[in-house]
């Protein structure tokens, strides 16, 4: 195991679009006697930006929030840093644990929750830096496992709205935003009797017993109507 580097001369660099949290992670990691960097989330181009950021400034840590307002999903931007040499801590407000895991199979080091206390995110920087393990070798297959397992799921989910016709993917749209049978009829020139065929046709192929859950299947599935 190699010697620590001393912490005044160990970077780490935030990539956090939450003005006060960084603020507060900062201070604690500045407190500890390390060099810090916080670096601003731009609204445009922010991926490329950000990682050109990590390139110019190199440091050996980086806490790398998932949710980047313009920058989009911090996943994406894991494997690059990891290439560019940074352990990549993620510290994120989501509880999707399948979106844990994604983040580790791309390189990520560690998931943290915001809602843990920061001296956690403290410990996870010095055994980083001591050159310890940082999650336990189970805990991290179990994981990467949940997404990968997510990932069929979802797949399965697309096969089956993919069953859907034109007309019936219109009415999932139109289910997806609030809207009502009778909405749906009277904006398309319909009968109800003519809509309520089609939602039992979608019920059918989606394999679920209710327009509600058609509608959480559809969510999950990421899948939103075809524009026409």
């Amino acid at each position: 195991m190699s010697e620590p580097t001393p912490r005044s001369k160990l970077k780490v660099l935030i990539v956090e679009d939450h003005t006060l949290f960084a603020e507060s992670l900062e201070l604690a990691l500045n407190l500890e006697g390390y060099d810090v960097q916080r670096i601003p989330i731009p609204e445009e181009g922010g991926a490329q930006a950000v990682l050109s950021a990590v390139v110019r400034l190199r440091p050996r840590i980086v806490l790398l929030d998932l949710d980047l307002g313009g920058v989009g999903d911090g996943v994406r931007l894991i494997t690059p840093m990891v290439k560019a040499g940074a352990n990549v801590v993620v510290v994120t407000a989501s509880n999707d644990r399948a979106r844990w895991g994604e983040s580790l199979r791309h390189g990520a080091r560690r998931v943290l929750s915001k809602s843990q206390p920061l001296n956690e995110i403290l410990s996870t920087v010095r055994r980083i830096n001591q050159g310890f393990p940082v999650i336990d070798r189970a805990e991290r297959e179990a994981l990467i496992s949940h997404w990968h397992e997510q990932g069929l799921e979802r797949v399965a989910l697309q096969r089956r709205l993919a069953l859907l016709t034109p007309r019936e993917e219109a009415v999932l749209g139109e289910l997806m935003q609030g809207r009502t049978v009778r909405d749906i009829a009277a904006s398309s020139f319909v009968s109800e009797a003519t809509v309520r065929t089609q939602v039992k046709a979608i019920l059918s192929k989606l394999e679920v017993s209710s327009q509600l859950a058609a509608v959480g299947l559809a969510n999950t599935a990421g899948w939103q109507p075809p524009q026409r």
